[in-house]
């Protein structure tokens, strides 16, 4: 590619000199003969009046005095009279010679003045240099073949056709190293076009200059990472919609599954009461009690599904203020104390420091500490220990800092394998023994959505027989008044 541009742009410049040089020959040619022309003229004018003067008239010897003149001056001479008979030629009979009262530089000297003129002797059919200067109430004309003066036309023109060339050759030289560095640009610039049309948007461009090349380079460049940048999105996007079609099917299959099992049971002990059943007291009641037990499983699962369908698409309103760390802590395990009682279980505080705040919707938070007490208080054998506090963590910058709460149980434990899917919806460790305790399996992936849309975390650490730790972050303050350099009080609603 690079050889081939190298040789269209030589050959260009070439054509190019080719044709200036073509035109200096034939400008200049014309010139030189038209300047050798009028210096011949002069010449042969002042040969004229020179031999004129030495002529005498009435010369019985005047045919040989003329061809001795002419045999020294180096041109044809002709005598003229003053009404147009020739009297003597040096190089013809004057009574076989016509008359030349017509001939123009005979005419023109006839009247005192220098005539000339080019045309072919009619004696000798060769193209002459006609000059005619006044004599003797006639005329005395000087003729010269233009051989001559073409001979000299074409030396000095072939003089300077070779200067003239030689004065190309830098311009020759100049011409191939710019093609040579522009064609190497070009050369460089049209194989990068091609791996962008081959799809290869990584390819980028070396230095190329400041000229208009190397702005070409820079576009094509900025180019080449804008196409790039676009594919990655699409690419991103493309997983992103794979991974959503996906996590849709799956919920579909999820949910599909969830209410199976309580329709199910609920349509059976129905048909079982409908068909005399509900007249057996020691059975209508217990059956009564397992559709009741259904159907809260079903009415759990709708507001759960409802609440994180909420959260993810961002229409779940937050009142958003500042609160005591302390007194959430306190809220949520009064809430759940007689739960925990009942289990025999003993609930411990494990209070922040005093009058720590954080920058939340209350009703969020305390939703998502009875999500994580639910588990622990389900998954937690008889006489265990449940821990529920928060500490301040570390702040790194002063836009992030946050209040950690966290979930302490010496129940069963999760397998290290298990743990990086448990905030995913309908995820279960133990799927039989989750639908027996009655869960739903969105109660974590709601605490990870509540805690992310607070700017928050989750995490959680857990070892098969001793037990797990959940916690997930808030914010101490407000992020949005972090960023403006002000803390606002009150409440604030959010959608």
């Amino acid at each position: 590619m690079t050889v081939r541009i190298f040789l269209k742009l030589i050959g260009g410049t070439l054509c190019v000199l080719i044709l200036a040089l073509a035109a200096v020959d034939i400008l200049a040619s014309r010139v030189a003969e038209s300047s050798y022309r009028e210096k011949l003229v002069r010449e042969l004018s002042e040969k004229g009046n020179t031999i004129a003067a030495l002529l005498r008239p009435g010369d019985l010897a005047l045919a040989g005095r003329l061809k001795e003149a002419a045999h020294s001056s180096a041109a044809r001479l002709t005598v003229v009279a003053g009404d147009g008979r020739v009297l003597a030629d040096s190089e013809a009979e004057s009574v076989r010679m016509d008359n030349h009262r017509g001939r123009p530089e005979v005419a023109t000297a006839l009247k005192g003045s220098v005539g000339s003129v080019v045309r072919k002797s009619g004696t000798t059919g060769i193209d002459y240099l006609y000059v005619a200067v006044p004599y003797q109430n006639g005329a005395l004309r000087l003729a010269v073949p233009l051989t001559e003066v073409q001979a000299q036309v074409g030396e000095i023109r072939r003089r300077m056709l070779v200067s003239t060339a030689l004065a190309f050759l830098p311009a020759v030289l100049v011409a191939a190293l710019l093609s040579r560095f522009v064609s190497a640009k070009l050369g460089a610039i049209i194989e990068h076009a091609g791996k962008l049309a081959q799809g290869d948007f990584r390819a980028r461009l070396g230095s190329q200059g400041m000229d208009e090349l190397g702005v070409l380079a820079q576009k094509l460049n900025e180019t080449g990472g804008n196409l790039e940048h676009m594919r990655d999105e699409l690419q991103r996007e493309h997983q992103e919609l794979e991974k959503l079609e996906r996590v849709r099917k799956d919920f579909v299959i999820n949910v599909s599954h969830e209410l199976r099992t309580p329709l199910a049971s609920i349509q059976g002990y129905t048909e079982t009461l409908l068909n005399g059943a509900v007249h057996e007291p020691e059975t209508n009641v217990r059956f009564l009690h397992i559709i009741r037990q259904n159907v809260e499983r079903l009415t759990n699962l709708a507001s759960d599904l409802l609440t994180i369908s909420r959260i993810e698409l961002k229409s779940q309103k937050f009142q958003f203020a500042f609160y005591y760390a302390n007194g959430l802590l306190i809220d949520c395990v009064d809430a759940m104390r007689p739960i925990a009682d009942k289990k025999k279980l003993c609930l411990h505080l494990e209070p922040a420091p005093d009058k720590c705040e954080v920058f939340c919707d209350s009703k969020a938070v305390h939703q998502a500490l009875t999500n994580l007490l639910d588990n622990a208080i389900k998954y937690t054998p008889e006489n265990g220990d449940i821990y529920i506090g928060a500490r301040r963590l570390a702040a790194k910058s002063p836009a992030t800092q946050f209040v950690e709460f966290y979930v302490r149980d010496t129940g069963i434990g999760i397998p290290a394998p298990e743990l990086p899917r448990l905030f995913e919806r309908f995820y279960r460790v133990d799927k039989a023994r989750s639908r027996e305790l009655g869960g739903t399996g969105l109660g974590l992936a709601i605490v990870k959505h509540l805690a992310r849309a607070h700017t928050g975390d989750v995490s959680v650490t857990s070892e098969p027989g001793l037990g797990s730790r959940f916690a997930f972050t808030i914010p101490v303050d407000d992020p949005g008044a972090v960023e403006s350099g002000d803390k606002v009080q009150g409440q604030l609603t959010v959608s």
